[in-house]
């Protein structure tokens, strides 16, 4: 049987990389007792599969990992059970059942929807908002990205499915994004950020941004008709 779980990341969690995730939630999927399968072999490890690894820094409301398991209880004594052991930083949302002809979280990824604030003293110089909807609205966002070896000319646009800049209800600038997520077009928010100060004339710093990730989705239209829903929407509750 393959369950979906869908986790949240925040403060001091979000500096911890994919690997360590990945580890912490084997150790802990082990402390609350869950009947997880393993692989065979000389090296048998839990059978777990997380869908797109979120950047080091940035906050989630909406992280994915499937797990197989040799049985289940319910999916709130599941959820409560992983709960019960998680750090401050890492909550456990949901807990889903997938059928057995689901694709596995990393395959199933096609776009996450992102919000992007600058940080206290790190905004830009001009009104960022008033100027947003004019720079979406170009038919190109034209960045440069650097491989290994050379420089790639690409055009963000297509892979940016929505960008609206808004203030929110604390009063405080936002941007809310959907883009595209999948392995083979996957873009980072703050490459589209960059390319939007740079037109304005200022280069983003490193330490310009608060990103959180608020959902990740799969494409469950048909006949290229896209129809994002989150991930643990093609599970069941039990």
């Amino acid at each position: 049987m393959k369950v979906r779980i869908k986790f949240a990341k925040s403060g001091a969690m979000r500096f911890v990389g994919h690997l360590d995730v990945m580890r912490y939630f084997q150790k802990a999927i082990r402390r609350a007792e869950i009947d997880i399968a393993y692989s065979e072999g000389f090296s048998p490890h839990q059978i777990m599969s997380f869908a797109a690894p979120l950047g080091v820094g940035l906050e989630s409301r909406g992280e994915y990992f499937d797990i197989e398991v040799c049985s289940v209880t319910t999916s709130e004594d599941m959820k409560e059970r992983l709960n019960r052991v998680m750090v401050p930083g890492m909550e456990i949302l949901s807990v889903t059942l997938l059928g057995e002809r689901a694709k596995n979280a990393m395959a199933s990824v096609a776009a996450a929807a992102y919000t992007v604030r600058f940080r206290e003293g790190y905004e830009p110089a001009f009104d960022w908002v008033g100027r947003w909807a004019v720079f979406y609205a170009q038919p190109a966002i034209a960045v440069t990205k650097k491989t290994k070896k050379s420089e790639v000319l690409l055009d963000l646009k297509p892979s940016v499915y929505s960008a609206i800049a808004e203030t929110g209800e604390d009063g405080i600038p936002v941007l809310r994004m959907l883009v595209d997520a999948s392995s083979s077009g996957n873009v980072k928010p703050s490459l589209v950020m960059e390319a939007f100060l740079k037109e304005n004339g200022e280069e983003l710093s490193a330490f310009s941004l608060l990103i959180t990730r608020e959902e990740t989705y799969t494409d469950a239209g048909e006949k290229g008709k896209r129809n994002l829903v989150p991930l643990d929407a093609v599970g069941t509750v039990f």
